[in-house]
């Protein structure tokens, strides 16, 4: 990840461990199937702060949709998928989501006795999220996490995060800076899995997402902790609304990136190919 210019004056990094033992990252869900992101979402994210703070759903988000977001990936966890059955314990047939002019439920047509859905989660997995905006919000939401108005939860309600969950280092001048200098959050189970044969690795790569912000808008470049360099991607999370009646996402430009972070299971000045110079295929071989 590529230097930066300073942080604008009078803004601020606030530093998230996101950890539970099931997250759901809805970004794409419909109906039936319920998926989940492989990292924390926009949406999921602003409506963390936005409990946290106790908004009401109707009320506006326009200024937490403003912050801008790093996601660094530093345990991604496994996949788990929920397989559902519903019926009635009566046996009649299911009602539809379709309403009658007097606001009843209409019967499933054909009749359904049952119901199959299926829900997916992360077990297991660490985020590190780093928000980014004005000094006096972020300092606003740094309370409001440590005295959450309504129970806090990562991506669904039956997700309950693990402590800590708001970081004390209130120091970093940017998102970029956060994501790179950062210590590793991986569990101790995770930083086991990656030694091999005894050897413990200096370093290990993170991915991470970026808000990008266009070069040649206001926003220059860099004083949300843009990073310069990696691809860029759409996502479609953006809130607009929370309400239930007018509840509404936008796109928002991404960048996805890789961060090289101490493990701490090794001396990196003393690990043999921690510059990764000596790389030799062969020597798997034994050749």
């Amino acid at each position: 990840m590529s230097a930066e210019p300073p942080a604008a004056a009078g803004t601020a990094v606030l530093l998230l461990r996101l950890a539970a033992p099931l997250q759901s990252w809805g970004d794409s869900s419909a109906f039936n199937r319920r998926d989940t992101a492989g990292r924390p979402t926009k949406s999921g994210v602003i409506g963390l702060l936005a409990a946290a703070q106790g908004r009401a759903r109707t009320d506006s988000i326009t200024d937490l949709g403003e912050l801008s977001l790093g996601v660094r990936v530093d345990q991604p966890g496994t996949l788990l998928r929920d397989y559902h059955t519903v019926s009635d314990y009566r046996g009649t047939p299911l009602l539809s989501a379709s309403l009658t002019t007097n606001g009843a439920q209409k019967s499933t047509g054909p009749a359904k006795h049952t119901h199959i859905t299926h829900r997916f989660y992360l077990q297991d997995a660490v985020f590190l999220v780093a928000v980014h905006g004005p000094r006096d919000l972020v300092g606003t939401l740094r309370h409001a996490l440590a005295h959450p108005a309504f129970p806090l939860a990562l991506g669904r309600r039956s997700c309950v995060p693990t402590q800590p969950l708001l970081l004390d280092d209130d120091t970093q001048p940017t998102i970029t800076a956060a994501l790179t200098t950062t210590a590793w959050l991986a569990s101790d189970h995770a930083r086991q899995q990656v030694t091999r044969d005894g050897d413990a690795p200096a370093f290990v790569h993170l991915a991470t997402t970026i808000d990008a912000h266009r070069p040649d808008t206001a926003e220059a470049a860099g004083t949300a902790g843009d990073d310069a360099t990696g691809d860029l991607d759409i996502a479609h999370d953006q809130p607009l609304s929370f309400d239930p009646l007018r509840r509404g996402r936008a796109t928002r430009t991404v960048r996805h990136g890789w961060v090289r972070i101490p493990t701490g299971l090794a001396d990196p000045e003393d690990t043999p190919g921690s510059d990764h110079t000596d790389h030799d295929p062969f020597a798997l071989l034994g050749w």
